[in-house]
């Protein structure tokens, strides 16, 4: 079959390589759609990180790169092993966790915290990745797409799944909370999608590219400029001098984050879903006087992968087609996937790719 491999920085090559093999407990999923994530796009520009490099077997599972990449990635069950609940032909989304459910994370219910935590698509030479045409995944990280979810988007529902979770990082509710997105990449305008389920008050995105405010336009309430405007004013504008309940950063540079905790009311709390590639400098004065809380929200858990699937199903995510910005082949994923989000990044929100589209075709 066909795969994209990441050998290391700038070098992702779609070469062929044997089908995986499933083993006991494991189905053989047909890949329709795998999405570009930003943590792929950190490997391609800056790695390896993520990815073991060769010397540094990942924990869990040995690999080392090359290895196949993706990991949001939906398909239809092409093989399953005897005793399955699957059945051929059944269109699945796939929790790409790898977890060794013996650590105590693992077994207290945070699995996302697991000591050698890993995904498919970033550690697993074996099973590999969701930019190729099979990848193999055991049983208990499959979930049944509801009807009314369209394979065409499936793929959106990992990365939605992340904003589920940091939504949860408040452990209360956010029903008619203000709160504060910064950063319109395709983190930040899942997060906003995520909070309109959660039925938050005022949605306002914090982003400095006039191309991202389209797609994010109908997600949120006001969209504000940090190049011409002052954040922290706006949402005090907004709140009636309060400032904003809740920031959620995704953007991870460290003038999103001071603009963020000015513009947080007293005891707020800043939520950051954002992998930096630099570490961040909480400013002092604001964070000490107005006894802020900061928290870090890392992926997900198995419990917030499925409600995840349950609110899809339910039809409380509205939106999130509109993340959808681009839809490539595999054969070109490397021209137009990887080198169009760091050359024109600000002009998409999500590509998606699918081994089932022929080179050059859209």
């Amino acid at each position: 079959m066909r795969a994209a491999q990441y050998y290391g920085r700038r070098d992702v090559r779609v070469v062929d390589v044997a089908i995986p093999e499933p083993g006991p407990g494991e189905c053989l999923v047909e890949i329709e759609w795998c999405g570009i994530c930003g943590s792929d796009l950190h490997e391609y520009v800056a790695g390896p990180m993520g990815i073991p490099a060769p010397g540094h077997p990942h924990a869990l599972t040995g690999s080392v790169l090359p290895l196949t990449l993706g990991h949001e990635f939906c398909g239809r069950i092409k093989r399953a092993s005897e005793g399955s609940k699957w059945t051929i032909g059944q269109a699945v989304m796939v929790d790409p966790r790898l977890v060794c459910r013996k650590c105590l994370s693992c077994t207290s219910g945070s699995d996302h915290l697991c000591s050698t935590l890993g995904f498919l698509g970033i550690c697993d030479s074996r099973r590999g990745g969701g930019l190729s045409e099979y990848c193999v995944v055991e049983d208990d990280q499959l979930y049944a797409l509801p009807e009314n979810v369209s394979l065409d988007y499936a793929a959106i529902i990992e990365p939605l799944a992340v904003g589920h979770h940091a939504a949860k990082m408040l452990n209360s509710s956010l029903e008619g909370l203000d709160v504060l997105i910064v950063g319109g990449g395709p983190v930040g305008i899942g997060m906003a999608s995520v909070l309109r389920a959660h039925r938050a008050g005022n949605i306002l995105l914090s982003e400095p590219s006039s191309a991202r405010w389209r797609h994010a336009k109908d997600q949120v309430d006001r969209v504000i400029d940090p190049k011409t405007e002052n954040v922290g004013d706006i949402c005090r504008e907004l709140t009636s001098g309060k400032g904003v309940d809740v920031v959620f950063d995704c953007a991870g540079v460290q003038a999103g984050l001071e603009a963020g905790i000015d513009s947080l009311k007293r005891s707020g709390t800043l939520v950051n879903v954002s992998v930096w590639e630099q570490s961040p400098a909480i400013p002092f004065w604001n964070f000490f006087l107005k006894e802020l809380k900061v928290v870090s929200s890392c992926c997900y858990n198995a419990q917030d992968f499925k409600e995840m699937m349950d609110m899809m199903g339910e039809g409380k995510l509205e939106g999130y087609e509109k993340m959808v910005t681009s839809r490539v082949a595999l054969e070109d994923v490397v021209a137009k996937g990887f080198e169009e989000l760091v050359n024109n990044r600000d002009d998409q929100v999500k590509i998606l790719i699918s081994p089932k589209l022929k080179a050059g075709q859209a």
